[in-house]
């Protein structure tokens, strides 16, 4: 039997890939074949430190700097990703940020454009710099990191889970258009996983967090790594429109 989950002259690109979930999926991604480019926000010193472990591997990564909330920013990337590729058939919109655990009442216009700009904007526009032409080569994968809190909610997150349902609906919504040309959109809705992001809340919250947790501890990034490279490959072909959830049991549906 083929293997179903190599990406060999498959070309990937990961937003928020130098860190975290966006850099397992990276990882794993080449480790099965794929040539990828990520981007990332101020953070040359992992996507280096990244490269180089790939480097010692044989492996080389392609690694620039993007705000995937600034259509111009995101259209220099798209530019360059394709000047390094020559095409795109994968991509993961896995940049984001958290908005801490703030009340409602106390976020501002800026705190909520921000969170809303990278987490939902991000991935459309990033997605649109290459959906068209996935569509005329009538193959695509594309793989949006919402959240369980999409589904879920929790206090003091009221604009990050706006934005991550907002993902989980454009996902939804692009699937329609994508399957009829053989590009399958679907999303993975971790729960909570041990990167900055998370450690970026009150210990308070995190105590509670992993207290609600049937497992009883956080995820690692190499736990969500594997639903993309499913996802991404020819063992996920049938999946449309769906939103995938290695959660630890914080949401069963």
């Amino acid at each position: 039997m083929n293997n179903v989950f190599d990406l060999t002259g498959r070309k990937a690109v990961i937003t928020g890939g130098s860190r975290g979930i966006g850099a397992a999926i990276a990882e794993l991604f080449m480790a099965h074949g794929a040539d990828v480019a990520i981007c990332h926000l101020g953070d040359p010193h992992n996507a280096h430190s990244l490269q180089a472990r790939l480097a010692d591997k044989g492996l080389t990564l392609h690694a620039s700097e993007c705000d995937v909330a600034n259509p111009s920013s995101v259209q220099g990337f798209a530019d360059w990703a394709l000047d390094r590729l020559g095409q795109v058939d994968i991509l993961v919109n896995s940049a984001g940020v958290g908005g801490g655990d703030r009340p409602f009442a106390t976020t501002d216009d800026d705190d909520w454009d921000r969170v809303v700009g990278v987490n939902l904007r991000g991935t459309i526009l990033v997605t649109r710099a290459f959906f068209g032409a996935m569509i005329a080569r009538k193959h695509g994968r594309v793989i949006n990191i919402a959240s369980q809190l999409a589904y879920k909610g929790a206090p003091g997150l009221a604009h990050y889970c706006a934005a991550k349902a907002g993902v989980v609906g454009f996902t939804r919504a692009l699937a329609y258009e994508g399957a009829p040309h053989n590009v399958m959109v679907n999303a993975i809705a971790p729960g909570p996983v041990d990167t900055e992001l998370l450690r970026n809340h009150s210990q308070a919250w995190l105590d509670a967090k992993q207290a609600q947790l049937p497992v009883g501890r956080f995820g690692q990034v190499s736990e969500i790594a594997p639903t993309a490279l499913l996802l991404a490959s020819e063992a996920g072909a049938f999946y449309a429109g769906q939103t995938l959830s290695p959660n630890g049991g914080d949401v069963m549906l």
